[in-house]
């Protein structure tokens, strides 16, 4: 984390915006798809705003990634790179070309208007263009050791952490497409793994079912939910409890993938932005919204791959088109 303050003292040292300053571009949030937009559009000399979010429990300013142990599959860290000081390097870098931050949390927008308005409470800011990174949560069980082993054996990404846990049993929780997506590529890693599912019949696809059925490094526990995720500094165990019986159990693991799906961060653009029926915002062109001047990028609008670098790519495409967007802009 010592990063992520050299980060800050880095940033804070443009505080040279107001609430009365009109931007050329406001980005709401701060994973991997708004930091690149931030580095896109500071080196086009927009001095983009970007309000980054405050901690609120696991939410934090850098998205899902703060919450990650090491990154060995970002492009350019042959040895890997802890996910907190992946972020800092991006935030110090959007900083280094005259991005402007803002710790704060977005409380309402108006999107609709020109120029656009973004609050922080009651302070109100101001942009020609607005480009929305807000996310998608990963949805969890609620169980403090879920937090508390969160990057040490408890993940929500195979595609992430099923390297670091080779010749292992491995335990996916959840019953529907994703999960058994998780535990089909986790096989190629683990000893064994695990599906644990609350009922006795799946809700994933025939086809997924018959693929996960036929795997023989993959078995099931019907009926049942995780009670708890043992282990000190890492995942040793799960505790079991079946729903119909009411039996108790340990099942012993290293690793506890949860799969049970995902909540864009929309919320607040409900009303004014087309979402799709999960929550998910709608891009038409690159990264346009249906608004003019409004742009979405990174998980918020993603359903299918949920990557840095994918989050990453349609930051720089968000940027690009804001910037595109405003110059055929007259100037206010």
């Amino acid at each position: 984390m010592s990063d992520a303050t050299t980060a800050d003292s880095t940033a804070d040292t443009n505080t040279d915006s107001t609430a009365d300053t009109i931007h050329d571009v406001i980005i709401i949030g701060s994973g991997p798809a708004g930091l690149t937009s931030a580095i896109y559009t500071a080196r086009a000399n927009l001095t983009p705003l970007i309000i980054e979010g405050e901690t609120i429990g696991t939410d934090q300013p850098g998205g899902q990634l703060m919450l990650t142990t090491e990154v060995e599959n970002f492009p350019g860290f042959i040895d890997g790179i802890m996910g907190p000081e992946l972020m800092a390097n991006m935030r110090a870098q959007a900083a280094r070309f005259g991005a402007i931050f803002r710790t704060e949390r977005v409380t309402r927008v108006e999107l609709d208007a020109s120029p656009k308005r973004v609050w922080v409470g009651d302070t109100c800011y101001q942009g020609r263009a607005v480009i929305i990174s807000t996310g998608a949560k990963a949805l969890m069980l609620g169980l403090e050791s879920e937090r508390r082993l969160l990057g040490y054996g408890v993940s929500t990404c195979a595609t992430c952490d099923g390297f670091f846990f080779r010749g292992r049993n491995i335990v996916v929780v959840g019953g529907g497409d994703s999960a058994l997506e998780e535990a089909t590529f986790l096989t190629k890693f683990g000893e064994s793994v695990t599906v644990v599912h609350r009922r006795k019949e799946l809700r994933a696809s025939k086809i997924m079912q018959d693929r996960a059925f036929a795997n023989p490094k993959i078995r099931f526990v019907w009926d049942s939910a995780v009670t708890d995720i043992l282990g000190d500094g890492k995942v040793e165990a799960v505790a079991l409890s079946n729903l119909v019986t009411g039996e108790e159990s340990t099942l012993p693991a290293a690793a506890v993938f949860v799969a049970i799906g995902h909540a864009p961060t929309t919320e607040l653009f409900a009303g004014q932005i087309d979402l799709d029926a999960n929550g998910y915002i709608v891009t038409t062109t690159g990264t346009r919204t249906n608004l003019p001047g409004v742009f979405a990028c990174g998980d918020v609008v993603d359903h299918t791959y949920r990557q840095a670098i994918t989050a990453a790519g349609t930051g720089c495409m968000a940027a690009l088109d804001a910037e595109g967007w405003l110059e055929a802009q007259p100037a206010i």
